[in-house]
């Protein structure tokens, strides 16, 4: 099998640095095209109640409206995938995706699109009633890929 493209997904947390540093390093020694995707999910605000669906909080008096919360998370997305090209990519040339939606899904769409090899991504680690209600991306990328998925971990503070 050759490894002529990879797609690494990627959010601002730490599991999704340390698989991105991995990605880039794998592609370096593939001598790989990277793909790195950043998926936006939509805040969803309540226009019935006014209230925040998640922790049943009034939004009133936050002054801000639905378009604007989208345009933060944009640059906010924009932002994280600047930052880890900066940090990682070195020389490599990058195709970089935003995309809004579920994450999970959205890593897959983007293969797809860019015709990925490979798709590397991280693990938070959850586990139990954590996992339960906040499901596993990786866990979804791996089922319903249809080309290898690399989940790499985060090595312990302890190792």
């Amino acid at each position: 099998m050759m490894i002529k493209k990879i797609l690494i997904g990627i959010d601002d947390s730490k599991h999704a640095a340390y698989a991105a540093e991995f990605g880039f390093d794998l592609a370096r020694k593939f001598n790989a095209q990277v793909g790195l995707v950043n998926i936006v999910s939509p805040v969803i605000i309540s226009q019935l109640t006014g209230a925040d669906p998640i922790i049943g909080m009034p939004l009133q008096g936050t002054g801000i409206e639905e378009t604007e919360l989208l345009d933060i998370q944009k640059s906010q997305s924009e932002n994280i995938v600047e930052q880890t090209i900066k940090k990682f990519a070195g020389d490599l040339p990058v195709t970089h995706f935003s995309e809004y939606g579920s994450t999970a899904d959205g890593i897959i769409s983007c293969s797809k699109e860019f015709n990925a090899d490979l798709i590397v991504v991280g693990t938070h680690n959850r586990t139990g009633l954590d996992r339960l209600f906040m499901g596993s991306v990786a866990e979804h990328v791996v089922r319903h890929s249809t080309v290898p998925v690399l989940v790499v971990p985060l090595k312990s503070e302890s190792q």
